[in-house]
């Protein structure tokens, strides 16, 4: 008797995407992903405009179906009739639906200025994309009920899905317009950004935003009490910072155009409550010789070198912050010790008792790049005061004269086979740990191979490096053995298992099939 397979529930996004990605066909996926995501949102305004058409004509209001004001006024995109998604559907099948698709997108974006600049321009008909396969995709998406469930965000759970899957298609050296999930929501559970103004230099497709909104609204707060600034350089990547907020109903200022941060900064007179950042890793020549050396964003500091611009990132992000403005940003290790005039910021901001705490992350968890890196914490009032989450009120000790080392190499679970992800439990700890430490009577203590907080004397015998390990003790650790390089290779041990792992699962299958059993 063939015994019955019991088959995992797969959710809504992941039955979504398989079907999705077969019908890529050989388009690349950098340009592949403008295709779906475009049409997830047509999809999504149409959805909305076609609940609150139903709702004017439920009360009585036929005449005003198709006058803008009335749709605005609900923060609802008005739509045409031809840029509608019934419309596209029932097109689905013509010779011309590519340009039918872009038309829509056109339209839809000149009726409503909050999308300027948002939407796929000419994908469709520019990328030929197989007739059949675009039909096929436009059936499946059909079958998404963006507004069956508002409290279950399906929509933005599909975007944010596929968002990710994306980025790992694309692999190293591309997708730099996504966090992982897990850092993104480490950051956001660290600054609590609860309200006020938010920030990100480099913002990607704005994960940072998503995650800070759902932080709020995680502690019962209002989204309305915060203010979104953002600024993307590439503009594809700004076009899915643009959707990806719209979708999920945030405005935001994301300045006029994609533009770099340094040369074109869109938000020169901005002081932000939260910064949070995943700027370009190590960016070279990002500017010139001659370039940007009196730029007010590094008044009483040196300039930045212009062979990496992670100085530059941290001095534009000090600048922009408020008095008691927090920042939360990622760069690669090698900005915890540099020499030059990075060692001469560096010590600057330590003795301006800026750097709060330097957080060590594991390794394998950009889906772009093998490089470790970390998060710093910079904050600007590091002094004994109360602040209030929600309904909770904290008395903050003074910090002023410490800093917060946490190495997290140890922690994390695999992800996708050959990758490591915080779960909840390792972001609760962490956050946990970093903000008992900030309290007055929270029982904080230093953990071997885990945490230590170091007094500003301690780091300036370390000649102001900034690296974990010269700080955080390592139980029975031999002196002569590089733990950077151990690491390495206890993750690399760790994927070999992962892929015998899964090897060994296919062996079984196989056995199994040839014996007959059903699978």
């Amino acid at each position: 008797m063939a015994k019955k397979k019991q088959e995992k529930t797969k959710s809504i996004e992941e039955t979504l995407w398989q079907s999705c990605d077969k019908l890529r066909g050989s388009v690349e996926s950098s340009e592949y992903k403008h295709v779906v995501l475009g049409l997830i949102f047509l999809k999504y305004a149409s959805d909305k405009f076609e609940e609150r058409r139903a709702e004017l004509i439920a009360e009585g209001k036929e005449k005003y179906v198709e006058m803008k004001d009335f749709y605005n006024m609900k923060n609802v995109f008005f739509l045409e009739e031809t840029s509608r998604w019934n419309y596209i559907i029932k097109n689905a099948k013509q010779d011309d639906i590519a340009l039918k698709i872009d038309t829509a997108l056109h339209t839809i974006e000149k009726n409503n200025p909050a999308l300027r600049g948002a939407l796929p321009d000419n994908y469709f008909s520019r990328l030929g994309l197989d007739k059949s396969k675009l039909s096929a995709l436009l059936d499946k998406i059909n079958e998404i009920n963006t507004i069956a469930d508002s409290g279950q965000d399906i929509v933005g759970r599909v975007y944010e899905y596929f968002l990710s899957k994306f980025a790992l298609k694309e692999g190293k050296g591309k997708g730099e317009f996504y966090t992982p999930k897990s850092i993104v929501n480490l950051i956001a559970e660290l600054l609590e950004p609860y309200k006020g103004i938010i920030y990100d230099p480099a913002c990607g497709s704005g994960g940072m935003f998503v995650q800070s909104i759902k932080f709020i609204e995680a502690h019962n707060g209002n989204k309305k009490e915060v203010s979104i600034y953002g600024q993307e350089y590439t503009n594809t990547t700004y076009k899915l910072a643009k959707m990806n907020l719209a979708i999920r109903g945030i405005a935001a200022n994301l300045g006029e155009k994609a533009a770099d941060t340094f040369a074109d900064d869109q938000h020169k007179d901005l002081k932000a409550d939260y910064i949070m950042a995943n700027p370009p890793f190590n960016q070279k020549a990002w500017r010139a010789a001659n370039e940007l050396t009196d730029d007010p964003r590094w008044r009483g500091y040196p300039t930045p070198p212009k062979s990496n611009a992670n100085y530059g990132w941290i001095l534009n992000i000090v600048s922009k912050l408020s008095e008691n403005g927090v920042a939360g940003f990622i760069l690669s290790n090698g900005a915890l010790s540099g020499g030059g005039e990075e060692y001469k910021i560096r010590k600057k901001l330590i003795e301006n008792n800026l750097v709060e705490a330097i957080i060590i992350l594991p390794g394998s968890m950009f889906y772009t790049t093998d490089i470790s890196v970390t998060i710093w914490v910079i904050n600007k009032n590091k002094k004994s005061q109360i602040k209030s989450i929600g309904n909770e009120t904290r008395k903050y000790r003074s910090r002023e004269e410490e800093i917060l080392f946490l190495d997290l190499r140890q922690i994390g679970i695999p992800f996708e086979k050959k990758f490591i992800q915080f779960s909840e439990e390792n972001i609760k700890q962490v956050a946990n740990t970093y903000h008992q430490w900030q309290t007055e009577d929270s029982g904080y203590q230093d953990i071997p191979e885990f945490c230590y907080s170091a007094n500003k004397e301690e780091v300036e015998k370390k000649d102001f490096s900034l690296v974990p390990s010269k700080y955080i003790a390592f139980i029975n650790r031999d002196e002569n053995i590089d733990f950077d390089t151990k690491m390495k290779s206890l993750q690399s041990e760790m994927k070999d298992l992962l892929k015998k792992e899964e090897e060994s699962k296919a062996e079984l299958y196989t056995v199994f099939k040839n014996l007959g059993y059903e699978l």
